[in-house]
């Protein structure tokens, strides 16, 4: 592998992030720094020489200058072409221009009334000046602080990017060259140094920004601190710029709103309101091809003038555009911050941005990542909201509205461009999304109830501030729920609901349809059999009942009558639905969900039986009816199988009869001594040579055989088999109803 080349006198190999030049004799390159060559002197020669070179050929010849006026001084001046902007010849025409005064806009304010409930309250439409620090929560060196002392905190060797103000381009050089440049009483060019961000540095102690920023920012309060993106550093700049540095007209990045405080010196802010005219001439303006020759100032209606003192600390909103001159040598501390209350603004900047084709070192880091990261937050906000029947304030309202059509646009931008989209790897966009836009849909129709507005202005918008303001709300709300449950009519108990449910069935039993089919053996025969097909009618017929029992994880929570029976239904049976799921495999339904139906089968059962013995219901015979129509609804008997059941159930009733005329005291063994082997102890219990079947619907799956209790062999002639055995590892029918009939407690 052949090894890379080696440059400069150094002889090392190339580096990106190094400034380099090419001799223009032996075409070899060198860094910058090794040949003390800086990037902003290399514009201005023309020939360039190296140490080596320069021994024979003499030094580096130098561009000669013809106008004043040009980017590009070594054009010819033949008084045709305009002037351009940052020259010297454009700073001292610009001198002396008027301009209206700011103070026709500008809202001066005390520190201590800056505060974010003002600003939601009033908006933050118009720059603010406040003349003193007192107030503001901003902390700032002494005015004798010194573009040495930002040397010695922030380190000589930090590479920063200078303005060359007369050709109006950037270059990177080193801080402690710039201090030297700053201190040299003949200054060949006009530098400044606008975004030197030292929040990584020892020199972040000494500042901290005011509380309006600090409350407000989307960094502050929403960046996460796992975020796979780096979190922006925007907050702190140090601003160092000799006399008659300018700065053109432009909108900060992102649509941020800015903070300055001038430390020492004095600046003029030339200033543009952000209306819908004035930005459409911006775009127009920013994409011309002879923008530097053009004073946006002079396309617009008016442009403010400015003038900041040193002292002095000035809130620009979002979107105002805005040019800067430095009339005097000065350092000003500023920062960026993106808020919720103009939404809306920063988006269209930052689109504009886009369509400008804007280099990244001048937008907002990551500024697609926090607008995901806010509206995670501002749905927490709006749910909140909603939850204490609250109306949020307009522009937090207007701001998600737009910020839900930019999330759109991005991700169908995702196509055709996937690196550009900045989708946190936690959040889901497309959920997201929907979700928001469900609650602004509610906000806007007001989900059918009135929505209580904000007392005293506007909410808060940030987590902390929001628990704070809306406690007082929640608390009324609580008051009011109270209200509600304690004026609200009585609940039926579970038992109250299991007596009436018991009348209605066994009255429907009573008055149900009669059809013998076949012969039988006696009237009490007959009338067993008109009560259990009245029992499947009930079962066919069940949703046509006027009072319905809503289960849960087998427990009765609610009766509740035919009208509002799908509504209430489909809420009982949520927390149910989830375990459902899991019992279900493929399509087919596990032994775990089959051994759940059937204990809410024996759970219905069991209460059902208890609420009859406490009625203390006439006969046997009429509690044996009420458990055959609760066995045949809950599914456990087979219409065709009904005749000989209920032959069953009437010889069982015999032995009822004969034990009790005898003895008190025997009752009790009659009942619980006896094994469950023996078929009178139980009056629903099946012999051996029952001819029961069980009759399995579509919703009772067969068991897996890991669960299946050992299976006994039925004789070959049991009608119940129709003459074959049961499958292996199959339950017959009666170990599966004997067992859950073993769970009933007798009837006494």
């Amino acid at each position: 592998m052949a090894a890379a080349p080696l440059y400069c006198v150094c002889r090392q190999s190339y580096d990106v992030s190094r400034f380099m030049i090419e001799c223009d004799i032996c075409k070899d390159w060198f860094h910058g720094s090794c040949v003390q060559v800086e990037e902003h002197h290399a514009v201005d020669i023309d020939v360039y020489h190296c140490p080596n070179c320069d021994v024979r050929h003499g030094p580096s010849l130098m561009k000669r200058r013809n106008n004043w006026h040009r980017h590009d001084y070594t054009e010819p001046d033949d008084g045709s072409r305009p002037v351009q902007a940052g020259t010297s010849v454009f700073v001292r025409e610009l001198r002396n221009r008027t301009f209206p005064s700011a103070e026709e806009i500008l809202v001066q304010m005390d520190g201590h009334h800056v505060t974010q409930k003002y600003l939601e309250t009033q908006g933050f439409h118009y720059p603010i000046t406040v003349p003193r620090l007192d107030g503001l929560g901003l902390k700032l060196p002494s005015p004798g602080f010194s573009v040495k002392d930002v040397e010695e905190y922030v380190g000589g060797d930090k590479i920063v990017d200078v303005i060359d103000v007369a050709r109006q381009a950037d270059s990177k050089m080193k801080l402690r060259e710039f201090v030297k440049y700053f201190y040299n009483p003949h200054r060949p060019k006009v530098l400044n140094v606008i975004s030197l961000e030292f929040s990584d540095t020892k020199m972040a102690e000494l500042v901290v920004v005011p509380d309006i920023a600090q409350k407000m920012s989307w960094v502050e309060n929403y960046w996460p601190d796992d975020s796979f993106f780096p979190k922006p550093f925007v907050q702190k700049y140090c601003l160092m710029g000799v006399e008659d540095s300018y700065t053109d007209f432009h909108i900060d990045f992102g649509g941020t709103s800015v903070w300055y405080h001038v430390l020492w010196g004095e600046k003029i802010f030339y200033l543009i309101e952000p209306t819908q005219a004035n930005l459409a001439l911006y775009e127009a303006w920013s994409s011309s091809f002879n923008q530097s020759e053009v004073f946006f100032g002079d396309k617009v209606d008016k442009c403010y003038k400015c003038v900041v003192p040193q002292g002095t600390t000035v809130l620009i909103p979002t979107g105002w555009i805005h040019a800067v001159l430095t009339s005097q040598d000065c350092m000003a501390f500023g920062g960026n911050f993106l808020h919720n209350l103009n939404i809306g603004m920063q988006l269209r900047c930052y689109e504009m941005e886009r369509r400008l084709k804007t280099p990244d070192l001048f937008k907002f880091p990551y500024f697609e990542a926090i607008c995901w990261y806010v509206a995670k937050n501002q749905l927490e906000n709006l749910k909140e909201f909603r939850e204490d029947n609250c109306q949020p304030p307009a522009y937090l309202t207007d701001g998600v509205k737009a910020l839900i059509t930019a999330l759109k646009n991005w991700l169908k931008r995702e196509v055709s461009e996937p690196a550009s989209v900045e989708v946190p790897d936690h959040i889901r966009p497309n959920h997201l999304i929907k979700e928001l836009t469900k609650e602004i849909r509610y906000l806007v129709v007001g989900g059918g109830k009135p929505m209580k507005s904000q007392e005293g202005g506007a909410w808060p918008s940030t987590r902390s501030a929001l628990d704070r303001a809306s406690h007082q709300a929640r608390r009324r709300a609580r008051r009011l729920r109270h209200q509600q449950r304690h004026h609200a009519p009585k609940t039926p108990s579970n038992l109250e609901i299991l007596e009436l449910h018991t009348r209605q069935v066994l009255k429907k039993l009573e008055v149900g349809p009669f059809e013998e089919e076949a012969p039988f053996s006696s009237a009490v025969t007959a009338r067993f059999n008109k009560a259990s097909v009245a029992s499947a009618a009930a079962v066919e017929h069940s949703l046509e009942n006027n009072l319905r029992l809503v289960m849960c994880n087998g427990q009765i929570i609610r009766g509740t009558s035919s009208v509002t029976y799908q509504h209430q239904v489909s809420q009982a049976l949520s927390p149910f639905q989830k375990p459902v799921k899991r019992y279900v495999r493929h399509g087919r339904m596990t032994a775990k969900f089959f051994l759940c139906r059937y204990s809410l089968c024996v759970s219905v059962v069991r209460q059902l039986v208890a609420c009859l013995c406490r009625e203390h219901l006439a006969s046997p015979t009429t509690e044996e009816e009420a458990i055959e129509g609760m066995l045949s609804m809950a599914g456990l008997l087979c219409p065709r199988q009904l005749e000989e059941s209920l032959a069953r159930i009437q010889e069982n009733k015999n032995f009822m009869d004969s034990q009790s005329s005898g003895s008190t005291s025997n009752s009790s063994d009659a009942w619980g001594d006896q094994s469950p082997s023996q078929g009178p102890s139980d009056p629903l219990h099946l012999g051996p040579s029952s001819e029961y079947q069980y009759c399995e619907t579509s919703l009772s799956p067969h068991l897996h055989p890991s669960k299946r209790p050992a299976p006994s062999t039925p004789p070959i002639s049991n009608q119940a088999t129709k003459g074959k055995r049961p499958k292996k590892g199959m339950a017959t029918a009666k170990q599966r109803l004997g067992k859950i009939l073993k769970l009933i407690p007798p009837l006494r």
